[in-house]
């Protein structure tokens, strides 16, 4: 038998980035789910960001996102990077601009890998990057009637 790095399975998939896309329309976790699904895959790891109801001590009513043209092309980037460093076998990512409620989908990032240690570890570097390198403002809109931006 021959050893199991030795099967296609085992190895990156061809063309795995599935789904890269920035909406201003509601996030489907089942369409991020079905776009990663991969049958050689033995796990696969989503994240999801969801509107919180605070945020640093002050209470949130609603938020908004926008992003720079190109931050599409950046979420790209990011995910050809996490193919290269892990085994992927199928990644998607999906992130919501325009104005948010409370318990509305932010970004949904899903992974498959043969491994289940692969894809939590490909997955955390996915949101990791995106949260910190690719052009997204949140407007933050508090109960007090205060407001603030983040990451601009």
């Amino acid at each position: 038998m021959a050893p199991m790095t030795d099967h296609p399975g085992e190895q990156p998939a061809q063309d795995p980035v599935k789904l890269i896309a920035i909406r201003d329309t509601p996030l489907s976790v089942d369409e991020i789910l079905r776009a990663v699904g991969d049958d050689a895959a033995g796990g696969t790891a989503l994240f999801v960001g969801t509107v919180r109801n605070h945020d640093g001590g002050a209470d949130v009513d609603e938020l908004g996102y926008s992003c720079h043209p190109s931050a599409e092309d950046e979420m790209r980037r990011i995910a050809e990077k996490v193919v290269v460093d892990f085994p992927v076998r199928a990644l998607a990512a999906a992130h919501r601009v325009g104005d948010l409620r409370v318990g509305d989908l932010a970004v949904v990032v899903g992974v498959s890998c043969a491994h289940r240690g692969e894809a939590f570890e490909a997955c955390r570097k996915l949101i990791d990057d995106i949260k910190h390198e690719v052009p997204i403002w949140k407007h933050q809109r508090f109960s007090d009637g205060t407001e603030e931006w983040v990451g601009v």
